[in-house]
Parts: structure tokens; C-alpha cells; sequence
């Protein structure tokens, strides 16, 4: 008879337990299929990354760096921003200008 309740019990569990499995299954079975989307018919996202066009070694321009200036008032002066400034010269440190030291401006 504790066997007949025991092997009831099993199957009333075991049922439950198999009918989440596959409900489990099912949903990510229905989430890989939403999220593989043919990329090539629409384009990306839009990236905000400045960027600095190239410009032949003819038309590059240089400062040199007199006491008093920052790297804000040199973008200023050149009509361009810190962050282009920064892209130009690579390694720069605006809050450690040397007087006389070069920097590229376009």
C-alpha cells in the first residue's frame, strides 16, 4: 500500500517537474529565434565617434605652445575643439602645456 502512494506522488511530481522543463525549452527555443534577425537588409546604429578627416602632410598645422595658453583656448583659436586637438596629438596632457611645445592643430 506506501508503495502505491509513493509511486502516485512520484508521478504527480514528476509531471509538474517535466511540464516546466518543457516550457523552459520552449521559451528559449522562441528567444534564440527572436534575436537571430538578418543584420544585412538593416543597417547599423549610428556610432558617435569624432573623427579627424585626413589632411595631407601640405596643409597639417602646427602651434607652439606660450605661457598662459590651455588647450581650450588654443581650440578657440583654431576654430576645433579640446577632443580634436587631443586626436591630433596623441599622448597630450592638457593640464601639462610645455611652453614651446608643438602641438598639431589641423
Amino acid at each position: 500500500m506506501a508503495h502505491i502512494g509513493r509511486r502516485a506522488e512520484l508521478i504527480r511530481y514528476g509531471a509538474a517537474a517535466a511540464f516546466l522543463v518543457a516550457v523552459t525549452i520552449a521559451a528559449l527555443l522562441i528567444r534564440s529565434g527572436l534575436n537571430t534577425v538578418d543584420r544585412s537588409s538593416t543597417p547599423p546604429p549610428p556610432r558617435h565617434v569624432t573623427t579627424v578627416k585626413y589632411v595631407p602632410p601640405a596643409k597639417r598645422r602646427y602651434y607652439r605652445v606660450r605661457s598662459g595658453d590651455t588647450l581650450a583656448a588654443i581650440a578657440i583659436r583654431f576654430d576645433t575643439t579640446v577632443g580634436a586637438l587631443k586626436l591630433l596629438n596623441p599622448g597630450i596632457r592638457a593640464t601639462a602645456l610645455n611652453i614651446n611645445e608643438r602641438l598639431r592643430v589641423k
